[in-house]
């Protein structure tokens, strides 16, 4: 009997934790309209407005907030986050409402596990399926001056979308990278993490 009296406080708590979640005053509710923001292509993102300077304006958000406030995090983008809060974060960003990422909304470690999500399901990934053999069949090639030529041919041959988007996160993780000494996050241990998010 008791573990029922535990069960059900622990579901009243759980429904009260949703509200929060959800929660709008009845005021702003008419503002804000859900949009789909995950597992939905780059091209549609862009159709529909949610972009920013050609970025999608969710991974412009998090990316801006980890510049400023993750650099020096030991393991970014290796620690998860809290998946509970992970789930806050994404259901807040599609809901509408204005995310405050490190002030009300999640920290350093959800944030970084939501850009790892978005790009895991993306539904084609960032390398596109199309190019993919074409990439890995070069760098089992070797590396060289020819292979690097190559490799900038090929990466050019991205969809915009795709090309500014990799483009975006490359010049932010070599910033990430930068700060190796704090961060414990070199080049091959962010490539280590990126890799399966970038290639699916």
């Amino acid at each position: 009997q008791s573990a029922g009296i535990i069960q059900s406080k622990a579901a009243v708590r759980l429904k009260e934790d949703m509200k929060k979640i959800v929660a709008v005053p009845l005021n702003e509710q008419k503002d804000f309209t859900y949009q789909k923001l995950f597992g939905v292509s780059l091209q549609e993102l862009q159709r529909q407005g949610l972009t920013k300077n050609g970025i999608p304006a969710i991974v412009w958000n998090i990316v801006e907030y980890l510049s400023q406030h993750g650099l020096t995090q030991e393991g970014l983008f290796r620690v998860n986050g809290n998946v509970k809060v992970v789930e806050q974060l994404r259901l807040k960003f599609e809901s509408g409402v204005p995310v405050e990422l490190g002030k009300e909304d999640g920290d350093v470690c959800s944030a970084a596990s939501l850009l790892k999500l978005f790009l895991r399901e993306l539904p084609d990934s960032l390398i596109t399926s199309a190019l993919q053999p074409r990439f890995i069949q070069l760098f089992q090639d070797g590396r060289n001056d020819v292979q690097e030529s190559s490799l900038r041919d090929l990466i050019k041959e991205l969809p915009d979308t795709h090309y500014c988007l990799l483009k975006y996160l490359c010049q932010f993780l070599t910033k990430v990278a930068k700060h190796h000494m704090q961060n414990r996050m070199n080049v091959h241990n962010l490539a280590t993490v990126f890799g399966p998010n970038c290639f699916q």
